[in-house]
């Protein structure tokens, strides 16, 4: 993918390839199916101003690839914060914990995802964001905002983030469970838009990132996936239909099932309700057949 980079960012990039800490491996993101390169691009640029940055799509378009594609075209370590409704401070900071040294039980606080990617200046990726309660996320106000700082309360430490230190957010726009982002949060980010894959950009995925190979399956996956899109758009069947991830499954197990086979255990059968499912699998019907 040739984003077409200006100059400074591309020499921001390889100064971070040559610092990258070896501590952090196990955090390190590999890219994967995204957007065009147009939503990449602008992305790419934004992540390199420091701008905290909020996905919006369906789920399964790709926005969690989106930001670990980001998080590895810069060389940063990536932390994740899965928000829910269980979500508290400990879980976003950090917890004190008892352990023992030279046979004396000694209190230690446990560094959270926010405080390890502040000071550590890498990536910040919180899916999911409006799943969280409302009363939670003014936590991070300061975080997202042009101080960079925040509080401890666990330990009074007062922490300013690393200048290297970014955001990634997503939400899953009208699930249930979800509240609207309150606007001086939204106010914090630069929204991008992310659509689910078609036409070649959605085949080109399936060949580089499936074991999927016949090109005549392909073209029908392609065209499926269009005609759910489309259905999804009408209210007819649930987002989780039009999955890119689910239709990636698909085209694996295509390769050692049939189409229909594997169409039903990796699209049909993630939706609740029965008729969507027959729904699904007739139209599968019209391309494939056992």
């Amino acid at each position: 993918m040739n984003l077409d980079l200006p100059k400074e960012i591309t020499d921001y990039i390889q100064q971070n390839q040559q610092n990258n800490n070896h501590d952090f491996e196990h955090l390190n993101t590999t890219d994967g199916y995204m957007e065009t390169e147009d939503l990449v691009r602008k992305t790419a640029i934004a992540f390199y101003l420091g701008k905290n940055i909020l996905l919006k799509g369906p789920t399964g378009t790709g926005k969690t690839k989106l930001a670990e594609s980001l998080s590895s075209l810069y060389h940063k370590p990536m932390h994740s914060i899965n928000c829910s409704v269980d979500l508290d401070a400990e879980s976003l900071l950090g917890f004190k914990t008892i352990n023992e040294k030279n046979g004396e039980s000694i209190i230690e606080f446990v560094e959270g995802p926010v405080i390890q990617a502040m000071k550590n200046g890498h990536t910040l990726y919180i899916d999911e964001i409006n799943m969280a309660r409302p009363e939670t996320l003014p936590i991070l106000n300061g975080v997202l905002d042009y101080r960079k700082t925040i509080t401890n309360p666990f330990t009074n430490e007062v922490i300013t983030a690393h200048k290297d230190f970014r955001v990634i957010a997503a939400i899953n726009e009208g699930y249930v469970g979800t509240t609207p982002l309150n606007e001086a949060l939204k106010n914090r980010f630069v929204i991008f838009q992310v659509s689910y894959l078609t036409g070649q950009p959605l085949k080109e995925v399936i060949k580089n990132q499936t074991a999927l190979e016949d090109q005549q399956t392909i073209d029908y996956m392609v065209k499926l996936s269009e005609e759910l899109i489309n259905e999804t758009k009408k209210g007819k069947i649930s987002e989780d239909a039009a999955s890119t991830r689910a239709l990636l499954d698909a085209c694996d197990l295509s390769v050692y099932l049939t189409p229909l086979t594997a169409i039903e255990h990796a699209i049909a059968e993630k939706l609740e309700d029965e008729r969507e499912k027959h729904f699904v699998l007739n139209l599968a019907e019209t391309y494939f057949k056992e």
